[in-house]
């Protein structure tokens, strides 16, 4: 009882020093608040509840569609309701109008009409939405000292042993011969099973000490413990088959045709005594395809047409139909072109229109680590707090300095904070970004810094959060 007691008394005084700080540099009228790095000592006590109540909201958002196919499903939901309607070949493109458009339930585009023709050009925000996890191999199930276990592989990179000893879901779908799809979701429920990938004790673990950081935990050792209850009459791998006959009515064959991914079950939470910054799976980089909804559901009646295109499958270099490198984005532009101009239209009139479209190609990128901030070049590194960064990678991966100076001019004018990002001794490519570049279009890639980015569990600042939502809706309003 007394440390309850004591416990509470803490929080309440730290939660008065934070507001006192707080109260105190509104009074403090001979700081130029523009002047100041960190985002959050520009905002006023609106803008400071519209960050809280953006983290909260997103909180939600993130925890519902952990994989590509769960934030499709998610997006429509949340965007019907704002007056999007699925896109069709007759739809009425009037300046305005609200559609979704879907790339095989992987990718899903955003749409908001604007009063100029798509020949003058779309303003697009390209963001992905697959993150790095274990999928299950074609033929998962395997028994091994009386245990039943799934045989995992890695989507996208990963550090293997951060992903040890965690509460791990199952999420994903089967697809059956007949047609049928079956959706699984196991782990996230407070009610449900979990899974887990098993360590070794310290105490029978010296046969491995010398193993680097790497190689602590083998690709081939990330596998689930799915049972370890036999019955007199059946293994334990026979009554795993058989419970999946029975609450799915799925078969072992059946998962050579699924999509069954094992993600983190554990729930966003606030960190750090002032709750500044978020922890939550999946920030790289549903942090971006969030906002990008965001954003473009307060468009009303645009300049431009304007689009949010969240993507598939960047984390394993924006392959297959429904990643970045297919012709997807140019198909759908074509679509609509072909929509307005009807018999005019023609293969210059889309080249055209893609040349003059502009783009955010938006991801996040590791922020500075306090424990470890010799790894950046802290003069063009990304802090968390600061705002969203350019980045500026060099080795011909920039945008040009006039696209540039375009971007920098609409976030000064709209007081929104930004900052530089360059890794240390290399240059790094974009995201999706040279994808969209290839087609002509202006790209610049930006996004926020994040702590921990590919863990189980990364962290990311409340305000830079915010702060890329509002970077994006100025950006579609812009002239």
């Amino acid at each position: 009882m007394k440390i309850k007691t004591t416990l509470s008394s803490i929080a309440i005084v730290t939660a008065l020093a934070f507001s006192s700080g707080s109260m105190a540099f509104d009074k403090e009228k001979s700081v130029d608040k523009k002047k100041q790095p960190s985002s959050w000592l520009s905002l006023s006590s609106k803008e400071l509840s519209a960050v809280e109540a953006y983290a909260e909201d997103y909180k939600k958002y993130i925890y519902s569609s952990p994989t590509e196919l769960t934030f499709v499903t998610e997006t429509i939901k949340r965007v019907e309701k704002q007056g999007f309607k699925r896109l069709t070949e007759n739809s009425n493109l009037k300046p305005g109008a609200r559609f979704y458009d879907v790339n095989r339930d992987r990718t899903i585009s955003l749409i908001v009409i604007g009063k100029k023709d798509l020949e003058q050009g779309i303003r697009i925000v390209g963001a992905h939405i697959d993150s790095p996890r274990l999928e299950l191999k074609g033929k998962p199930l395997f028994e091994k000292q009386k245990f039943a276990m799934f045989q995992t592989y890695i989507h996208g990179g990963i550090k293997n042993y951060q992903w040890v000893n965690i509460p791990l879901a199952l999420v994903g779908r089967v697809d059956k011969k007949d047609g049928s799809t079956v959706n699984i979701s196991v782990g996230f429920d407070e009610n449900d099973p979990i899974f887990m990938v098993h360590d070794l004790a310290p105490h029978v673990d010296s046969a491995n000490r010398k193993r680097t950081n790497r190689d602590v935990i083998g690709k081939e050792e990330l596998d689930v413990i799915v049972a370890a209850k036999p019955d007199l009459d059946k293994s334990v791998k026979t009554l795993v088959t058989d419970y999946l006959k029975k609450e799915y009515d799925i078969t072992i064959d059946d998962f050579v045709s699924a999509e069954l991914a094992l993600v983190p079950s554990t729930k966003p939470r606030d960190v750090g005594l002032d709750r500044s910054m978020i922890a939550a799976y999946g920030q790289d980089d549903k942090a971006s395809s969030i906002a990008a909804v965001k954003a473009i559901v307060e468009q009303k009646t645009p300049e431009y047409t304007s689009i949010a295109y969240l993507v598939d499958n960047e984390e394993v270099g924006n392959v297959n139909n429904t990643g970045a490198g297919s012709s997807y984005l140019v198909d759908l532009i074509s679509g609509l072109l072909y929509n307005e101009q009807g018999d005019k239209y023609n293969g210059y009139t889309l080249r055209k229109a893609l040349r003059n479209t502009k783009v955010i190609s938006a991801d996040v990128n590791p922020g500075v680590n306090p424990t470890w901030s010799s790894v950046w070049e802290l003069g063009n590194a990304p802090r968390l707090g600061n705002g969203i960064n350019l980045k500026l990678y060099g080795g011909g991966f920039n945008a040009n300095s006039e696209y540039i100076a375009w971007t920098r001019n609409y976030l000064d004018n709209s007081n929104i904070k930004w900052q530089t990002s360059t890794y240390k001794g290399k240059s790094r490519g974009g995201t999706i970004g040279s994808d969209l570049s290839d087609d002509n279009m202006e790209v610049i890639d930006f996004g926020v810094p994040i702590l921990s980015i590919h863990s189980p569990y990364a962290v990311g600042s409340k305000v830079d959060l915010y702060s890329l939502y509002k970077a994006m809706s100025v950006f579609y309003s812009h002239k």
